[in-house]
């Protein structure tokens, strides 16, 4: 077995980045990949409170536009939670973690010519600057899926608001975890008081024009 010394006062990021060299000069370009695929990749990213339709939406958003042909995946947080992202937990640095590998997966999925569809609370607006910064903002779109706490607490759909007030979930967004007003979404959607069925068209509508043929 060979023992490895680390310098524990160098910084470990400058150490291991030093011995990287990216391909990516030499790797099949993306527009080669949505030639093929017939599309413009985008990452249309939802996002809002536990409960505002955000996985709903995402999920028929992804079945539409599947259905017409075009090449989509679909990134939640629960889902990603339990593999990619397991083991990290609801702590400002979990989140922005969290965020952090959702937004560099994102970008490998636009990359390859893919539509990727995601779900996240993604709470305040540093991780939405961040997420934006990674991904490209010509290859993002933000859509806050908006709802008041109080109705969202009233479908209570996983059970979480009912837990959180009985002091079975920590750091709970929209409770004891802030969540920021977005300042400039893309697109917002106002789903209290609208149908699913009336919230899904007005995001196809808005996002299909992005996906034209290449």
């Amino acid at each position: 077995m060979v023992a490895y010394r680390i310098d524990m006062d160098e910084p470990m990021s400058e150490t291991v980045d030093a011995n990287l060299f990216p391909i990516d000069h030499s790797l099949l370009g993306r527009v080669e990949k949505e030639r093929l695929l017939g599309q413009h990749a985008v990452v249309v990213w939802l996002y809002g409170l536990s409960g505002s339709g955000k996985s709903t939406l995402a999920n028929a958003l992804e079945r539409r536009l599947h259905a017409e042909g075009l090449a989509t995946t679909l990134l939640d947080g629960d889902n990603v939670r339990m593999g990619l992202n397991k083991g990290l937990g609801f702590s400002d640095e979990d989140r922005q973690e969290n965020i952090r590998r959702i937004a560099e997966v994102s970008k490998l999925f636009a990359r390859s010519g893919v539509i990727t569809i995601n779900s996240f609370i993604t709470p305040r607006n540093d991780l939405r600057a961040m997420a934006r910064d990674i991904i490209g903002p010509a290859d993002l779109i933000e859509v806050h899926v908006h709802c008041s706490f109080e109705e969202c607490a009233r479908r209570d759909v996983k059970g979480l608001y009912a837990k959180a007030k009985a002091g079975g979930v920590a750091n709970f967004t929209g409770a004891d975890s802030t969540f920021e007003e977005p300042e400039s979404p893309d697109l917002r959607l106002e789903t209290e008081g609208c149908t699913a069925a009336e919230s899904l068209e007005t995001l196809y509508r808005f996002v299909r024009p992005r996906l034209y043929p290449v």
